[in-house]
This record gives structure tokens, C-alpha cells and sequence, in this order.
């Protein structure tokens, strides 16, 4: 605990600096990282290994060590990221409207930041240098507190971004690290009130409960991606298969990738034999329903388990359904609300899609994989909302602000 009151006091008086801190500073800051990142690849690619071979000696499977593991590509990309979270508008100090009252007074809305925003998650190391560089290009200070998978990356990108920020201008502070990776730091975190403005969980369901049941600060709820696609009876059946591989093999470790495949029964007796054989060729192992079975029988058969289930792994659950409504009656039953997709040449179907479904994207023909902040455009993401109160969806640079009003009289006092 006496980590987490440190780290804690280091951060809010950061935060109380960080508002006065210029743009052209912190875009400065945000460089001196992305460069400091690929200089010392190799150093944290030696700190990466540790963690990878810790992994294996636990039995960690190999789809989650896919998600820890740093090669120089994957460095080069995050500092890639980095670059564009520094070539986005900083929104801090933006006065979003302005209006005039009767009585002369002047009323006006200012984004600020949060002030210090706290994330706890997992085995994922770019999540370190994302959601450091978004707090920063934001103004907030970060507590980042992650995994013990990967704590030898976390603690040696950390260092290699405090000494290049820190070294641009950034007051100390800005950026810190829990290094104790114990429960009980975790459940400390949660409830760092006084410190902690606004706590950010990513990670698995486990951990987003945990979160939601203990926390006492304010929490933007993350979820777990039970993503589904929707092969429907009217899709070009190319295009589905294209999207059906792409949205479970490109990366089957990660929350936007698909994890059921629902199929409309006009084309299951034509479909489903060529996406299972695809699939199979992957390495996919299809856990389906009796209907789908019988039209392609080796494959397991599927409880209602399967259909809850977010596997991170090369695995997928399959159902045939009966049209559009059963497709989205399936999907708000099980869905985490992250991402969904229907493959479909009918406009209606789609419409009806884009209005039903209870998620915080939704894709008209194209991949689930899409949904992330780099690809939306807003550089690095510090999580996906699948709440609907404050930000839902990728969260970017925006999510991380509130509003002060501000108001100019001449005198005015109130009657």
C-alpha cells in the first residue's frame, strides 16, 4: 500500500502542473518516446524474453504469449503510434460553446483533464506505452498497473518513457508504474480515492468484475470481446468467407476478433461446408449446433456455454439461424456489447442490424478487427467502452477530458 500512496502522490501533483504544460511540450515529450522506444529495442525485447519464457514455464498458452510478446515490428508500431496520438489536435483548453444570459453574464464550457487516470490490466505490454501516451497527450497523470505476465516489459518501457518525457519537460509524476503485481495492490488501486480520478480495467471478465464489484473510484467499464459475425442469407458469400477468416485468424488473442459465427439457414447447406474447411485449414477448432453438425459433422457439438464465451484462441462457436431476427436475438443475448458484423447485399437487413444490435460498433461487411483506436483514426486507444454512460466504443483523446464552465460578468450578482 505504501507503493500505491506514493505512486499515487506523485501523479495528482503532477496533474495539478500538467494543465499549465504547453502542447508543443507534451508533442515533444511524445517523440522523445516514440524515438527513445526504437533506440532501445533491443533492450526491451531482452526484458520481453524474460517475461515470454516465465509464460511458457507457467503453461500460458501460446495465443496469450502472441499477446505478450515484442518484436522490433511490433515496437516500431507502437512508437507508430505514439507519433499519431502526437499528430492529433490537443483538445485541452478548447471552449466548446459559448453563450450570453440575459443579465450580460458569459457562459462557456473548457475541456480539462481528468487529472489522474489510473488502468489496470493484463498480459499486454503495448497497453503500457498506448495509454501512457494518450494520458500525456491529454495533460492527465497515469497509473498504470499491469499483469505480473509481462512486468519486466512494463517496468523497462515505463523507464524508457519517464527518462524521455521527463527529459522533454514533463513534470515527475506524470507517468507511473505499480511494480508490485500482487491482488492486493490491485484492489488498492480501486479504491485510491483522493488520488485517483477516473480507473480504466482491460483485461478479461475476471478482472473487469473485479473492478466494477470492488472499486470505489469512479470506473469506466471495459468488457471482454464475445464478437460474432453474421453470415446473412443474402451476403456475397466470397466477401463472407474473406471476413469470417479475417475476423477470428488475423490475431485470435485480441477482444475485437470474432468468437461465434452465426449463419442464415437459406445459405447454411452452401456456406457452412466451405467456411468450416477454411477455418479447419487454420487450425480452427468449430464447436457448433446440431443443424450445423449434421450439415458438416466433423466438428464438436456446442453447449449454450460456448455461445458465452470468449476464447482468445483458435476456436469459434457456430449456429445456423433462422434470418436476421434470430441473429440479433442471438447475439444481444450473448454479446460482451463490443463488436458485431453482418455480411449482407440487403440494404434492410443491415439497417435493421446497424439499428438492433446492442454493441458499441457495429459493421455492415467488413471484419470485427477494425474496431481500435489506431484504426478509427485516434491514434493509440486507452481501452473499449462497452458502457454507455460518458465514452462507449474506442477510447481516444476526448474520453480522457471533462468540462469546466467558465463565466465572465461585469458585476453581475444574483437577486
Amino acid at each position: 500500500m505504501n507503493e500505491l500512496i506514493e505512486k499515487g502522490t506523485l501523479a495528482r501533483d503532477a496533474s495539478y502542473k500538467l494543465v499549465s504544460v504547453s502542447t508543443v511540450t507534451k508533442d515533444n515529450a511524445l517523440e522523445a518516446i516514440a524515438a527513445a522506444l526504437v533506440d532501445k529495442a533491443d533492450e526491451i525485447i531482452e526484458a520481453n524474453k524474460i517475461d515470454i519464457e516465465n509464460a511458457r514455464n507457467n503453461g500460458t498458452r501460446e495465443a496469450m504469449i502472441d499477446r505478450l510478446t515484442l518484436t522490433k515490428e511490433r515496437i516500431e508500431g507502437i512508437a507508430e503510434g505514439v507519433r499519431q496520438v502526437k499528430a492529433l489536435a490537443d483538445p485541452i483548453g478548447e471552449v466548446t460553446k459559448m453563450w450570453k444570459r440575459p443579465n450580460g453574464l458569459e457562459i462557456g464550457q473548457k475541456r480539462v483533464p481528468m487529472g489522474v487516470i489510473a488502468i489496470i490490466y493484463e498480459a499486454r505490454p503495448n497497453v503500457t506505452v498506448d495509454a501512457a501516451a494518450l494520458c500525456l497527450k491529454t495533460s492527465n497523470a497515469c497509473i498504470l498497473r499491469g499483469g505480473s505476465e509481462a512486468i519486466n516489459s512494463n517496468k523497462t518501457l515505463m523507464k524508457i518513457m519517464q527518462d524521455a518525457a521527463y527529459g522533454a519537460g514533463l513534470p515527475v509524476g506524470t507517468l507511473n508504474i505499480i511494480e508490485d503485481t500482487s491482488r492486493e495492490t490491485a484492489t488498492g488501486l480501486m479504491k485510491l480515492n483522493g488520488y485517483v480520478d477516473m480507473l480504466i480495467p482491460r483485461g478479461g471478465k475476471g478482472l473487469i468484475r473485479s473492478v466494477v464489484e470492488n472499486a470505489t473510484v469512479p470506473v469506466v467499464e471495459t468488457a471482454a470481446g464475445n464478437c460474432h459475425v453474421y453470415v446473412d442469407g443474402e451476403a456475397d458469400l466470397d466477401m463472407a468467407e474473406k471476413i469470417v477468416l479475417n475476423a477470428k485468424v488475423q490475431r485470435p488473442s485480441v477482444c475485437n476478433a470474432a468468437e461465434t459465427l452465426l449463419v442464415d439457414k437459406k445459405i447454411a447447406d452452401e456456406f457452412i461446408p466451405r467456411m468450416f474447411k477454411a477455418l479447419k485449414e487454420k487450425n480452427v477448432e468449430i464447436r457448433a449446433d446440431e443443424t450445423a453438425k449434421n450439415i458438416y459433422d466433423d466438428v464438436a457439438l456446442a453447449s449454450d456455454e460456448d455461445y458465452f464465451t470468449e476464447y482468445n484462441d483458435y476456436i469459434i462457436a457456430a449456429k445456423v439461424v433462422d434470418g436476421v431476427d434470430e441473429a440479433i436475438a442471438h447475439i444481444n443475448k450473448y454479446n460482451t456489447k463490443h463488436s458485431e458484423a453482418i455480411v449482407t447485399t440487403n440494404y434492410n437487413n443491415a439497417q435493421k442490424f446497424l439499428n438492433e444490435v446492442d454493441a458499441a460498433a457495429v459493421y455492415v461487411n467488413a471484419s470485427t478487427r477494425f474496431t481500435d483506436g489506431f484504426e478509427f483514426g485516434f491514434g493509440a486507444e486507452i481501452g473499449i467502452s462497452t458502457q454507455k454512460m460518458h465514452a462507449r466504443g474506442p477510447m481516444g483523446l476526448e474520453a480522457l477530458t471533462s468540462v469546466k464552465y467558465i463565466i465572465y460578468g461585469d458585476g453581475q450578482v444574483r437577486e
